[in-house]
């Protein structure tokens, strides 16, 4: 089953024209690292993906469900299913890390934000939080305030916030831009190792290229609003990624260098 198909989407912002007959799937289960400089569109895709922004023409489906035929109250009920990691956590600073990730039930609850706050909350709820904070190695921290932690600390936090929601789809916007080397291993370790476990879709955007050759089944890469790559990642050049980033719309295998046995990917 395709967790995500998007074909030939478009979307503007009155004449700016962002997406342009966009056509991006990913199969249920799969990693799939999104690429490409600021401006090429990233964002404005991961909006529409979950319905925060609707688009203009084409279609976009989610699991088998389109987004531009659903009801609010069925998309809203889809948008449960699609977890959102962002580059600046969008963490309460001034409660406490437990309450943050009890935060992540909201959706799930018939009394919503009341029924997700810890004086409240069930103690079904609360086992889980507290599951949720011990897989990403902070269930010592449950009663710290979100402001008294690092930044590699706070992403964990938005991590087992996202676990809470119970989605299928993650949807991780630059996940580790906020964050030193040495703690975005970390974190894109945690994060891929959680979606391995519970068998996860995700689609994850980056700018560091080094760690885009570590992770995910396929890179993908966008250049004014379309795709231009969309490859294995193991078949994927770093002077190939490096064109992204450079001004030619058209990535083609003239980024290899003579002396890099790595396969050219397939160009779209």
């Amino acid at each position: 089953m395709k967790a995500i198909s998007v074909q030939h989407v478009h979307k503007r912002y009155g004449e700016l024209h962002v997406l342009r007959g966009l056509t991006l799937e990913i199969s249920k289960g799969e990693c799939v690292i999104l690429l490409g400089a600021n401006g090429c569109g990233k964002s404005t895709l991961m909006r529409c993906l979950n319905g925060l922004a609707p688009h203009d023409q084409g279609d976009i489906t989610i699991f088998g469900q389109p987004l531009n035929h659903l009801s609010k109250a069925k998309l809203r009920q889809l948008r449960r299913k699609v977890g959102v990691v962002f580059q600046q956590f969008n963490l309460v600073q001034n409660v406490s890390v437990f309450q943050n990730v009890l935060y992540g039930a909201m959706g799930q609850q018939r009394f919503g934000l009341l029924s997700s706050l810890a004086c409240f909350a069930s103690n079904d709820l609360r086992e889980r939080a507290m599951a949720s904070l011990e897989r990403v190695g902070l269930a010592h921290k449950a009663h710290a305030d979100c402001r008294e932690l690092s930044g590699g600390q706070q992403q964990r936090v938005a991590i087992a916030r996202t676990l809470m929601q119970d989605a299928e789809i993650i949807i991780a916007d630059e996940p580790v831009a906020s964050l030193d080397p040495k703690a975005g291993k970390e974190i894109m370790d945690l994060l891929l190792d959680v979606v391995a476990e519970r068998q996860l879709t995700v689609l994850c955007t980056l700018h560091q290229l080094e760690l885009a050759q570590q992770y995910g089944d396929r890179i993908v890469g966008m250049k004014a609003g379309q795709i231009v790559l969309d490859s294995p990642r193991t078949d994927v050049a770093l002077a190939t990624m490096q064109q992204l980033y450079q001004g030619d719309v058209r990535v083609d295998q003239t980024s290899a260098p003579a002396t890099d046995t790595t396969a050219i990917p397939s160009i779209r």
